[in-house]
């Protein structure tokens, strides 16, 4: 991988992970649309991964600080009983939403990803994750849901939406808002939440690589670019962060519409290409 791939794959990430178009299925389906030859089970790609990962996890970190130092602060019990008591709500709250995808990533990841991460295929749930997004926001109910009124049962089935980022091409954040728009919550707050449910999934993610990465001969300068890679990605995700909460905020009767209708341009178009000789 040379460095404006890694650029490139860097800003990919950073904003494809949190714009509800799918990181995975934009990161399977672009290298095959300019003939990259990237070999993802290279030396280089692993480490480069997990930067990447801890880039993005870092901005989501740094732009929400204010939820996460409320969060940790409830846990201590510093603050009012008030404080402490809706701040532990809260944590309980993004712990069962994120407990689907531990389970289910941890046993079927490797299946599935294996089963579907083709360029063609990751092209073709392109269409479906537009899809779902329309569906989503045609079916939502009249209500508009703060994000203070989530439930446990609320945060459970968002959760369970969030598994079907597993397959390329489906959005883990345009799944997790869809969920909370079907549970009755804004565009606003389900895109808070979906965010923050992505922090402890992509560090968990990240973690997991670590053992392995200890186990392989990495090449001179790969942390390096890596490293370089990683920042790139952490802006263009904080810079995302920061758009899409006032975007979503801004346009709450239709705000998932133009990613659902890129999104099948994109897989479609990308699918004639594949399929041409």
């Amino acid at each position: 991988m040379d460095t404006i791939q890694a650029i490139v794959v860097a800003i990919l990430q950073g904003a494809t992970e949190l714009f509800p178009v799918s990181s995975l299925g934009h990161a399977v389906v672009l290298p095959a649309l300019l003939h990259w030859h990237l070999d993802q089970r290279s030396p280089e790609f692993l480490p480069f991964l997990v930067m990447l990962h801890t880039g993005t996890a870092t901005a989501l970190i740094v732009y929400f600080w204010r939820v996460w130092w409320g969060l940790a602060c409830g846990v201590l019990g510093f603050g009012s009983n008030q404080e402490v008591n809706d701040s532990r709500l809260s944590l309980v709250l993004i712990v069962i939403a994120t407990i689907p995808a531990v389970i289910v990533g941890f046993v079927l990841e490797k299946f599935v990803r294996g089963l579907f991460a083709s360029p063609l295929v990751a092209a073709s749930f392109l269409v479906v994750n537009g899809l779902l997004l329309l569906f989503g926001e045609s079916l939502r109910g009249l209500g508009r849901r703060p994000l203070a009124t989530l439930t446990a049962r609320d945060a459970l089935i968002i959760g369970i939406w969030q598994c079907g980022a597993l397959i390329p091409g489906i959005s883990r954040s345009g799944a997790t808002i869809v969920g909370g728009l079907l549970r009755g919550i804004n565009h606003e707050g389900s895109a808070r939440f979906s965010f923050l449910i992505a922090t402890p999934v992509i560090i968990g993610a990240t973690v997991l690589e670590v053992p392995k990465l200890l186990h392989e001969h990495v090449p001179p300068g790969v942390f390096a670019l890596s490293a370089a890679a990683a920042v790139v990605a952490g802006i263009t995700a904080w810079l995302s962060t920061w758009f899409l909460m006032r975007y979503f905020r801004d346009h709450d009767d239709w705000a998932l519409n133009p990613f659902g209708y890129y999104c099948i341009v994109a897989g479609a178009g990308s699918v004639g290409w594949l399929l041409l000789p």
